[in-house]
């Protein structure tokens, strides 16, 4: 089905109306997960562009190229876009659509989770390097084996151990599996869900 017409909205008004502005408005973002590392913050969002693709079910008008990492020194200052961190033409497997990404730290090094439809046309989830939170990363020249779908999101457990979350085509293939070396993928579960912590308790939630 069409988008609807965007025509009647009144814009500027719904930015007087906001109650905040956009951290960034030299490009357009979506899917923002943001992380804390070495006493700033920083912002890994997907980077929505206008590539004349036509509104279908698959999402293909949702044409990604690459990722921008935004950075704040406070909650209250300043965003900073540091560029392009990382391209679709910079990672060998991927063809298209680079998706709702995540990051996080081990050791001195910054990995750059995300999704990208493969050359033979599935969602695939892969995962870049970096000695900077801000890039630029670099990617490895596989996707992650045994990742499918798309949004991951990876969680550091108090005992070093890292988790990836990721799924969300057609609602019902969501996942969890330990990623190990933050490059190797261990599946633990499959089923729509999402992780609750509380005081050290972990729960795991989904709907059908």
């Amino acid at each position: 089905m069409p988008e609807e017409s965007i025509e009647n909205i009144n814009f500027d008004d719904l930015n007087k109306r906001a109650i905040s502005q956009p951290l960034v408005t030299n490009i357009y973002t979506a899917d923002p997960s943001a992380h804390f590392f070495n006493g700033k913050i920083y912002i890994y969002p997907s980077h929505d562009v206008d590539a004349g693709e036509a509104f279908d079910d698959l999402g293909s008008h949702f044409a990604m190229e690459d990722y921008h990492v935004i950075s704040m020194d406070s909650i209250d200052s300043e965003a900073v876009d540091h560029g392009v961190a990382l391209h679709v033409d910079d990672v060998p497997w991927a063809k298209e659509q680079m998706w709702a990404p995540d990051a996080n730290e081990k050791d001195g090094t910054y990995y750059l989770f995300f999704p990208a439809k493969a050359h033979d046309g599935i969602f695939r989830i892969g995962v870049a390097t970096s000695n900077s939170p801000i890039g630029p990363f670099k990617a490895q020249p596989e996707a992650i084996k045994g990742s499918f779908s798309i949004d991951p999101a990876v969680f550091k457990d108090d005992d070093g151990s890292y988790y990836m979350y990721f799924g969300g085509l057609w609602a019902d293939n969501y996942s969890a599996g330990e990623v190990e070396n933050l490059m190797q993928l261990n599946p633990i579960a499959q089923r729509h869900f999402f992780l609750k912590i509380t005081n050290l308790h972990y729960s795991l939630m989904w709907q059908k």
